[in-house]
């Protein structure tokens, strides 16, 4: 498994796909309270929505019954309601615990609880730290890139797989606020030793900028997290005057959609990012006006660019706008609806897709790349900029 932020994996552990960050039900939930773009006037019901309309009405009703019937035969009705969702045969249908959901809330507003570490699985099963947040409790304890994670609480974690290690950091099993104290178990070289820490409330560093030698400057999203797209917008007005500009969207697995949108209206003058359809009623999202739309632009994507990533990385591709340089994106394009079951837990079913400006649907198929490029895309995205004329 490649490399994972540990505090952005919502606790999705065991249920269905562990994702991070997906294009859910922000989208769906923030039409409805008006945060989005509202429809314009041009909005139609397409010749498939009653049919999407209703399959999706009928999946959200046979969840939620069968989570009060299990209330009414005092079972579990989360229990109930996973066990309908798999019987849908809804590729990203889930359902959280009402303290999963608000964490994923909370991770899409950019804070999470946590140690500051981020990790990956090597080849032989070892989980080594590939990056320490400065000012974190693990940086405050002398943690390091390259040392190695041995054991969380006691627990061995050679071998498991990235997410279950971020379920024992973040101690998912008994809640874990910040305050409450964890102890890793860590290596580096021939030294091994333990420390406690104490989980701590953190911001997370989702747009990160970079200005080589060159001039280009480096953009760098992991999620779109709250307040990515002015962060973005920012970057590109300090940005040298005419200077090209690299958009990493390598290993985004998404977020909020109205970020997306917004940074789309850094580098576009108004007009369309996506069309999108919730249980068959079509809408559309539009980027603000003042947009940057001279300078070189390139966006890189990858395997894990994913849902609001592939709805820019569509976007700045169809317009025009942009080189998308790199591999085909994951094809995450779907809309999911939560819907309150009894016990306070929620569920999520899809009732919708998006498709990019000119009409492509991305939901299984991803974003085929201008440039295919699996190694030294960052120099193969300066030699694109350098024929763009920066």
């Amino acid at each position: 498994m490649s490399g994972r932020d540990l505090f952005c994996q919502p606790r999705r552990i065991g249920r269905g796909a562990a994702l991070t960050l997906v294009f859910t039900s922000v989208l769906v939930a923030g039409a409805a309270t008006g945060s989005l773009p509202a429809a314009d006037g041009r909005d139609r019901k397409s010749p498939s929505g009653p049919t999407i309309a209703a399959a999706s009405a009928g999946r959200h009703e046979d969840v939620e019954k069968a989570a009060e019937e299990a209330m009414a035969d005092g079972e579990s009705p989360m229990e109930a309601a996973e066990r309908a969702v798999s019987r849908s045969g809804d590729r990203w249908g889930a359902v959280y615990s009402q303290g999963e959901y608000e964490e994923f809330e909370e991770a899409l507003d950019g804070r999470y609880t946590g140690v500051g570490l981020w990790a990956r699985r090597e080849r032989d099963g070892r989980i080594e730290v590939t990056k320490v947040r400065s000012g974190s409790p693990a940086a405050a304890a002398g943690i390091r890139e390259g040392d190695r994670l041995h054991s969380v609480d006691g627990r061995k974690v050679d071998g498991r797989p990235v997410t279950e290690v971020v379920s024992l950091l973040r101690g998912d099993a008994t809640d874990a606020a910040a305050g409450t104290t964890v102890r890793l178990g860590l290596e580096r070289g021939t030294r091994a030793w333990s420390e406690t820490l104490r989980r701590a409330r953190l911001s997370t560093d989702d747009v990160t900028v970079h200005t080589p030698a060159d001039g280009i400057t480096v953009i760098r999203i992991a999620a779109f997290t709250k307040g990515a797209g002015d962060r973005v917008r920012t970057a590109v007005r300090r940005a040298p005057a005419g200077a090209g500009i690299v958009l990493d969207l390598r290993g985004n697995s998404g977020g909020l959609v109205t970020e997306a949108v917004t940074a789309a209206s850094a580098f576009l003058d108004g007009g369309l990012v996506a069309t999108y359809d919730v249980e068959g009623e079509q809408r559309a999202l539009h980027a603000d006006s003042g947009g940057d739309t001279t300078r070189p632009l390139v966006a890189l994507v990858d395997g894990g660019t994913m849902s609001a990533a592939e709805l820019l990385t569509g976007a700045l591709q169809d317009r025009g706008r942009a080189v998308v340089v790199g591999s085909r994106t994951f094809g995450k394009g779907s809309v999911q609806m939560p819907s309150r079951l009894p016990d306070g837990s929620v569920a999520e079913l899809t009732v919708g897709h998006y498709r990019t400006p000119s009409g492509r649907g991305v939901d299984g198929r991803g974003i085929t790349p201008d440039l295919e490029a699996d190694r030294q895309v960052l120099k193969r995205a300066e030699t694109v900029l350098s024929g763009l004329g920066r």
